[in-house]
């Protein structure tokens, strides 16, 4: 069952974000340049946070190897999972503030 209780879903949260922005949502935050801005600001933050939770040689949190797929980024080691779930959830509010913004009638640039 390698990768199937953690990598699986993770994978199907990216998925269905990006479908949801294509199919329903169509704002066009994924061509912009604020939004790549905005993911490459919480990386800076997730990177050494999930680093220092999920490093190898002394890890406070611990996944089980049986549900993850083992690979990891190089910085610290950080599980592959945690970026996709980390990038699913961000874009996903990020998609519902700029649809609920548009909504409104606020001014788009």
């Amino acid at each position: 069952m390698i990768g199937l209780g953690y990598t699986l879903p993770a994978l199907l949260s990216v998925c269905a974000v990006l479908v949801w922005e294509c199919a329903y949502l169509r704002t066009g935050l994924l061509t912009r340049p604020d939004y790549w801005l905005s993911v490459a600001i919480v990386l800076a933050f997730q990177v050494p946070v999930d680093g220092w939770l999920t490093k190898l040689h002394a890890p406070i949190v611990v996944y089980s190897p049986e549900h993850i797929s083992g690979l990891r980024f190089p910085w610290w080691d950080i599980p592959v999972e945690d970026f996709l779930h980390g990038y699913a959830l961000i874009t996903a509010v990020l998609l519902l503030w700029e649809h609920l913004r548009r909504r409104e009638g606020e001014v788009v640039p």
